[in-house]
Parts: C-alpha cells; sequence; structure tokens
C-alpha cells in the first residue's frame, strides 16, 4: 500500500513538472514576441535564455550569440557559442564567432571562421573582410588575391559602412576594396609602391568623395611624398 502511495505521489509530481514546463514554455514565448515588438532587445534576450533553459537547443543558442553581437557585447556572444570550430556549425554561429573575434581584436582566431564562410559563400564582402585582418597579420600576397576576387565580384549596388568618424557613412565596396588594394600596394613596398597607391588613393575618392579613411590615408602619403622631396 505504502509502494502504490508514493508511487502516485511520484507520478503527480512528474504530471505537475512537465505541466509547470510546459506552462513556462508558453509564457516566455509570448514574453520573448512581446518584447520582439517593443524592440527591447534586453527582453528578448532574457526571453530567449530562458527558453533555452526550459527547452536546449543550438539554434536559440545560435540567435542568442547574434543577439548579443548585434548590441557589440562580443564577449558574451562567444561565452554563448565558445570558440571551437565544428563541420557542424551553421552559418550564422560561424558569422557570430568571426565577428565577434574581429571585434575582440583576435584577427588571426577571427580569420579562421571568416575563411570557412568564404569556402561556403564565395562573395565580395567576406573578401573584403579576409583582405582587412590578413593585412593586420602582415599576409600580404593572401590580402591581395582576396582584394583581387573582391574587386572583380563586387555589383555597383554593393556598399561598405564605415564608423572611424563621428558619423558613420556608406561607400560603394568597390571603392572600400580599392582603398585596400591601396594599403596593401604601399606596405609592399613604402618607397617604390607610394606614388602608385596614392593613385589608388585617389581612384577611391572619385567612386566615393566621402570617402573619410581614404582621405585621411592619402593625405598621410602624400605629406611622406613631400617630406622625402
Amino acid at each position: 500500500m505504502k509502494k502504490l502511495i508514493l508511487l502516485l505521489a511520484l507520478a503527480a509530481t512528474f504530471g505537475a513538472t512537465a505541466q509547470t514546463k510546459s506552462e513556462l514554455t508558453k509564457h516566455f514565448e509570448a514574453y520573448y514576441k512581446q518584447m520582439k515588438s517593443q524592440g527591447d532587445v534586453q527582453g528578448v534576450i532574457n526571453a530567449m535564455t530562458h527558453l533555452n533553459v526550459l527547452q536546449p537547443s543550438q539554434a536559440r543558442l545560435d540567435t542568442l550569440a547574434y543577439i548579443y553581437a548585434s548590441e557589440n557585447r562580443n564577449l558574451e556572444a562567444l561565452n554563448t557559442l565558445g570558440i571551437d570550430q565544428n563541420p557542424t556549425d551553421t552559418d550564422m554561429n560561424t558569422e557570430v564567432k568571426a565577428i565577434a573575434l574581429k571585434a575582440l581584436n583576435q584577427p588571426q582566431r577571427a580569420l579562421v571562421f571568416y575563411e570557412e564562410l568564404f569556402k561556403r559563400s564565395a562573395n565580395s564582402y567576406l573578401a573584403y573582410e579576409i583582405a582587412d585582418l590578413k593585412i593586420q597579420t602582415k599576409d600580404l600576397a593572401g590580402a591581395k588575391a582576396k582584394v583581387d576576387y573582391g574587386l572583380v565580384n563586387v555589383k555597383p549596388e554593393e556598399k561598405r559602412a564605415y564608423y572611424e568618424s563621428q558619423r558613420p557613412y556608406e561607400v560603394s565596396l568597390k571603392g572600400a576594396l580599392t582603398y585596400l588594394k591601396a594599403l596593401i600596394l604601399f606596405n609592399m613596398n613604402q618607397t617604390d609602391n607610394l606614388d602608385a597607391a596614392i593613385g589608388l588613393l585617389d581612384e577611391a575618392l572619385a567612386l566615393d568623395a566621402n570617402f573619410n579613411l581614404a582621405k585621411i590615408s592619402k593625405d598621410a602619403l602624400v605629406a611622406k611624398k613631400e617630406g622625402k622631396q
């Protein structure tokens, strides 16, 4: 009799737990939708975290990490996903790791994930990102190869945003790639390639007169040239 009572009590407990979990899941799904409609990013993060605890899934983790990275909370994004490279990682997972590691000034580690994305779906945007990172890691030949690919495949409507000035601005991706080409050429030989690098910066500015970073770089190279005369 005691065993029967114990079994009934356990069954009731498990049933109540399952019901509570189901109710909590519905609550946080509704909460997630509400926070999303209000544009409350922290609310969305809280809801997604609770949902993942209740019903763990890699898709939820990927989405949560993507939200963190979108808010420039890159360390939290990486803590959510880790920094290991796995062949089964989704494109979103791989992209988050690439973006977060680049933002945290880890170019060599970021390159691993950007190059994986490039293998999966090569395009001029990724070519730019990889070239930029390869310049930072002193792989100028590798950077040049990616810029060359980018310039051959870039589309007229593609843009690239910059944030170094007080007001963010956009330039054509072709102009951005031309700017990188100038930097690579100059760093390959700062004496012999000085004039050619200035010429490429002129090309970038002809494409986008508001390209502040190209203008700053050109002014620096012109000053360097005049200092040698």
